[in-house]
């Protein structure tokens, strides 16, 4: 066991004035399974980056240990070779039987390492890199959202594995896996960062109570700042009342007065100046101390939403649904769901089983139907294969739907001209992105620059802006921070949309769901 020392570092990207981590300093233990926990944007990934020496920076990092990184990077060309071709590239230093070892730790057929990389799904990918990055000797090990775009029991088996595993920092906002993983947190709050014992779970318990007692102590100090000021106000009354009789006074009014009567006067009014000014010395350092109280307390905003009531009481019915893609293989056979006004239908289901699919079939119907203005289906892919549909599905007609895309890709240029062309209020889609943590440097980027995270609450503001009868989202919270997730749970439980929804995080699924459909 040796130690990581962080001191004082601060980095900003090149041509940015905004400083993405500020004097941060932490110490950790490389044999530690440390959860990484903060908002999109707060600096995460860019620590792991500095960590792997990517760039310069101010301060200092102490460390006696290798660092290596997950995902490892994959070029279109690399989508050729098998995954033992690629291992050579990202760890020249493993032999492939030490991946073996691995990839039967973490459930995976010793076949897939000598496959073409394109044909493994994203869960078995996954499992590939992590067996590679845990082959490794004498490393501790940076690994960022490794469950994004896997099924329910893919991250079942990379939770399993990890748990196993100890020398990593984890980056990741399904606290399912951060609970179940991890034996200490780092924590990027709001202004500052500290190192806890524990998981996620009791990490949060820990904050909601110093949070409860901070804003406690933030009204006592409030009042007391009254009282102060009040005091104050009276002391520097009397004070320039008293400073005026110095000069000048009647004889006949004033008998017991002198010139020397002056003096007096002065001294006692630069004594209550004097208390005056202690006074307003004490309010500044109670005002500093109320704001350090105050200054890492987590405002999860309540977002809002405006759905359509629809007509009807079923806006989709599948019985024995059975989806297949023309010239392809059958997805499924049998499937039988309703969604009904109110409901919260998440579909379930490994990678590939066809849950995107019954989105796009529900736009296909729609299409046929010629709706396509009453719908907000930019994102939907056009161009791929036609599905053909048999058995029993119906999607009500005059339906609007907000849809979110799994995808990202799309999002390119100006926010303003994304709310030109999704005929969207700029200053309201800005607000809902303040609300959802995003800074406001950000709004003068292009969306190619955003993190991921960012380009998911850009859909999800849109979304939200979008009335609608019915809700598809697709996996909208891969890359979200947890606090966003709550926000967005509250939201749901809140104002209680139609919604269809894709998503794998257990604890999402277990708060909003009304029902859960496995393909």
């Amino acid at each position: 066991m040796s130690q990581i020392r962080v001191s004082n570092l601060t980095f900003a990207y090149e041509g940015s004035p905004y400083d993405v981590l500020k004097n941060v300093s932490f110490n950790i233990d490389t044999d530690w399974k440390l959860g990484l926990i903060g908002r999109n944007g707060k600096g995460k990934t860019t620590l792991c980056n500095l960590l792997l020496g990517k760039y310069s920076y101010q301060g200092s990092i102490v460390s006696s240990v290798h660092f290596d990184y997950f995902p490892f990077k994959v070029n279109e060309s690399d989508l050729e070779k098998t995954a033992d071709e690629l291992i050579s590239i990202w760890k020249p230093q493993v032999e492939s039987w030490q991946v073996l070892i691995q990839m039967n730790e973490i459930k995976m057929d010793p076949e897939c390492l000598y496959r073409p990389f394109k044909t493994l799904s994203h869960g078995e990918r996954t499992r590939v890199m992590l067996a590679a990055l845990f082959a490794g000797e004498n490393e501790f090990l940076l690994i960022d959202e490794p469950t994004n775009h896997l099924d329910i029991k893919a991250r079942k088996i990379v939770k399993e594995y990890l748990a196993k595993k100890k020398g990593f920092i984890l980056i990741s906002h399904d606290r399912d896996l951060l609970d179940a993983v991890c034996d200490h947190v780092l924590v990027f709050n709001k202004a500052t960062v500290e190192v806890q014992a524990g998981n996620f779970s009791s990490w949060w318990e820990n904050k909601q109570k110093k949070d409860t007692f901070n804003a406690a102590e933030n009204e006592k100090h409030l009042k007391e700042i009254g009282k102060l000021r009040e005091s104050i106000k009276r002391s520097r009354s009397w004070a320039d009342k008293n400073e005026s009789t110095k000069i000048g006074f009647d004889p006949l009014k004033d008998h017991d007065r002198c010139i020397d009567t002056r003096a007096m006067i002065g001294a006692k009014t630069k004594k209550m100046q004097s208390r005056v000014t202690s006074y307003e010395k004490r309010v500044d350092r109670e005002i500093e101390e109320k704001e350090g109280l105050l200054k890492d307390i987590e405002k999860v905003v309540d977002l809002k939403l405006n759905p359509l009531a629809f007509h009807k009481e079923t806006l989709i019915e599948a019985r024995d649904l059975k989806l297949s893609y023309e010239g392809g293989k059958e997805l499924f056979d049998g499937l039988t769901f309703k969604v009904n006004r109110g409901d919260r239908v998440v579909l379930s289901g490994e990678n590939g089983c066809g849950k995107s699919s019954v989105i796009k079939a529900i736009f296909q119907l729609l299409n046929e139907k010629n709706l396509d203005h009453e719908l907000e289906n930019k994102d939907i892919n056009k161009n791929s294969a036609r599905l053909i549909i048999e058995g029993r599905f119906l999607v009500s007609s005059g339906l609007i739907i907000s849809y979110i895309n799994q995808d990202t890709s799309h999002l390119k240029g100006k926010l303003h001209d994304f709310c030109i062309e999704r005929n969207i209020d700029k200053s309201l889609l800005l607000a809902i992105l303040r609300q959802l943590d995003f800074e406001r440097e950000q709004f003068d980027k292009n969306m190619e620059d955003f993190s991921e995270g960012q380009k998911k609450k850009v859909l999800i503001a849109s979304s939200l802006l979008t009335p609608a009868h019915l809700y598809i989202w697709d996996e909208p919270l891969n890359y979200i921070d947890v606090f966003s997730r709550m926000q967005i749970e509250k939201l749901i439980l809140q104002y209680k949309p139609t919604m269809l929804l894709v998503e794998h995080d257990v604890r999402f699924q277990e708060k909003i769901a009304t029902e859960v459909v496995r393909l």
